[in-house]
């Protein structure tokens, strides 16, 4: 495993839709896995193929809603498809590929994606809060869209620690 660069904002690779996975083999594997290796390493919540400079559907959420004492864990996400989603939160959103900028951006409160695993096993899983924004963002990267192409306001460094110290959810 091994530790991929993060590519940023400008890159043609982040403008793109992507192609679908169609072969689950040690080389989807190796991408997997030094993407997994590549969050943990940066601190984010998730990461895209696309980050990486890979035009595939592929997605790492790191799923932070979890019981008192457990851990947190990496959900791998291959031909992710939003099916449902309820509610809306608006927030503070930044990006691994656009360091140092955040927006306010509205996302659904709850989300449920289909997606394949690494095997190409079909499954789903919800997620809500900050995994529910992590799922919405990171398929987004997959059509070639990132958040400050729907952020309602880019925040100022005053505006976003003002948020974070009132627990202002707009």
């Amino acid at each position: 495993m091994a530790l991929r660069n993060i590519v940023e904002k400008g890159e043609r690779c982040l403008e793109k839709r992507c192609r679908s996975v169609v072969n689950f083999d040690e080389r989807l594997h190796t991408l997997l896995d030094d993407m997994g290796d590549t969050l943990i390493e940066s601190g984010g919540v998730g990461l895209a193929a696309p980050q990486v400079g890979i035009l595939r559907r592929a997605v790492l959420v790191l799923e932070t809603n979890v019981p008192e004492g457990e851990h947190e864990y990496v959900i791998e996400l291959i031909n992710p498809e939003i099916i449902e989603t309820a509610g809306e939160q608006k927030g503070p959103e930044g990006c691994l590929s656009v360091p140092g900028v955040f927006g306010l951006v509205t996302r659904p409160d709850y989300v449920k994606v289909r997606a394949q695993d690494r095997f190409g096993q079909f499954f789903e899983v919800e997620g809500t809060g900050l995994t529910a924004r992590c799922f919405c963002h990171e398929i987004d990267h997959l059509e070639g869209r990132l958040f400050v192409d729907i952020a309602e306001k880019i925040l100022s460094n005053e505006e976003l620690n003002s948020f974070y110290a009132e627990g202002d959810e707009e």
